[in-house]
Formats: C-alpha cells, structure tokens, sequence
C-alpha cells in the first residue's frame, strides 16, 4: 500500500471517529436537555399544587374567620348582657383581656410558622440531587 492510501485510509478513520464523537457528543447533549425538561416539568407541577393547596386554604381559612368572629361578637354580647346588672364592667374588661391573650397567642403562632423554612420544590431538588450523584458516579477518571 502507497503512502496517499495509507493517508485516504486514516483520513477517513479520523473522519468516522470524530463523527462519532460529534454523534455522542449530540446525544449526550439531547439526553441533557430531556433531563432538564423533565425536571422543568417537575417544578411546574410541584408549583401548581401548592398553589392549589394554598388556595384552598385561604378559601377555609376566610370561611372560618367569618364565623368565627360572628360567634365571637355574639358571645360578646351574650356575656355582657348575662352580666348587665351585677359586673357588666368586669366582664367587659375579663372578654376584652381575653381576646388580647388570643390574639397574642395567634401572632406567636403565625410568626413561628413564617420562619419555618418552606418545603415548595424539595422533590424537584431531591431529583437533582440524585442526578448530580449519579452523574458523579458515573464520571470515573481514566
């Protein structure tokens, strides 16, 4: 075999080696962007549960403050009026030292619950996280 031969021949196995490089390299790159698609998806759904769940709530939580704060004044009134003539006075100031103590209580219990830290997203970062551990496991240095 004569040296242009030999040339054309390793030409043409450098040219099949880097297309099949540039075709991994392709497939490598698709296989990267259907991960990170399927953990956008993951986030977009995480994301409209807790809407829908704190929607939900809100819906509950005004529906129990209305008739909550209806039985409120109504035993407000109840008890004032159960105490008119002997200590309507005292029990006026006893109802209004109570709903302080609740209200205080309630802003405790709403200020701790704002410093707890959020769970929005922890699957969508517990599936990275696996990610990022398999792909470390699967990079070996050679």
């Amino acid at each position: 075999m004569d040296s242009s031969a030999r040339d054309a021949q390793s030409a043409a196995a450098s040219e099949g080696r880097s297309g099949g490089l540039l075709h991994s390299l392709r497939n490598l790159l698709a296989h990267l962007l259907a991960v990170a698609r399927t953990r956008g998806e993951l986030l977009q759904v995480e994301l409209e549960e807790e809407k829908l769940r704190v929607a939900a709530i809100a819906v509950f939580a005004v529906a129990a403050a209305v008739f909550l704060v209806l039985a409120v004044v109504v035993l407000t009134f109840f008890l004032i009026l159960l105490f008119w003539d002997s200590n309507r006075i005292m029990a006026t100031g006893l109802i209004a030292l109570a709903y302080g103590l609740i209200g205080a209580a309630f802003a405790l219990g709403a200020r701790s619950r704002a410093r707890e830290k959020s769970k929005l997203f922890a699957a969508s970062l517990a599936e990275l996280g696996k990610d990022s551990a398999r792909l470390s496991v699967n990079v070996t240095p050679q």
